[in-house]
């Protein structure tokens, strides 16, 4: 069987902007919900039948404790955040699997159900249903892939290599290096270019020989830092 593992949060998000506003008798905002409902009634017409949802239910995670500057829900219209419990009754009410997730995210639901669905002999692939470059590092070989719906691109293992240039393990450590605007996370400087030819040449970022190779690179001074040897003899 194929396991589809959809980005709630992602899906909300994107009709909300794609689609006409639409409010129910009581005035409350579901034109971004009938979007999602409608596309995941169109995954079950095409023949899925294992399907979780996995939403942000609360925008802030442990993260924003880790990290100031992490994504919050400051700036999303309130017309949107909403949509989230309905879409999560809804979805429920249509039998789907629902992960309405607090104190994590949305993205450890999908890590975790992926892991989980890898480790199931019954499971022939699982389909993390999101363009989100965080859940490139969870793909495996042939068997967890990651499924861009809205432009009908399915990456494999191979797939995140051509498009990133790292293997999916070292994905964690190209973010954290080149940034990623949709958590917040600022660069540290380095293109991406040579991000991808240090995790080239050596591998997994910070594990291993290879971490301790780009720790001891990273600390040492730049040539312009050094200070000129003095006269010798």
């Amino acid at each position: 069987m194929d396991v589809h593992l959809i980005d709630g949060t992602y899906e909300l998000f994107r009709h909300f902007f794609a689609v006409l506003s639409a409010a129910d008798m009581n005035g409350q905002e579901i034109g971004a919900v009938r979007g999602v409902l409608n596309s995941v009634l169109s995954m079950i017409e095409r023949g899925a039948t294992y399907i979780g949802v996995a939403t942000d239910h609360v925008v802030e995670s442990f993260r924003n404790d880790l990290y100031p500057g992490y994504k919050t829900s400051e700036g999303v219209p309130p017309e949107l955040l909403s949509q989230f419990p309905v879409l999560e009754e809804t979805l429920e009410a249509m039998g789907v699997v629902v992960w309405p997730m607090v104190q994590y995210e949305a993205d450890d639901a999908l890590a975790s159900a992926a892991g989980k669905a890898a480790q199931d002999d019954r499971v022939r692939q699982a389909l993390i249903c999101t363009p989100d470059k965080d859940l490139s590092q969870c793909v495996a070989g042939t068997r967890v892939v990651q499924l861009d719906r809205r432009q009908n691109i399915l990456r494999d293992e191979a797939g995140v290599v051509a498009k990133f240039g790292v293997r999916p393990q070292s994905i964690p450590d190209y973010l954290a290096v080149v940034g990623d605007s949709a958590d917040a996370a600022k660069a540290l400087g380095f293109s991406v270019l040579y991000v991808r030819f240090v995790a080239t040449a050596v591998g997994a970022f910070f594990s291993g020989v290879g971490g301790a190779f780009l720790r001891e690179l990273f600390d040492r001074p730049l040539e312009s830092e050094r200070p000129t040897p003095g006269p010798t003899g």
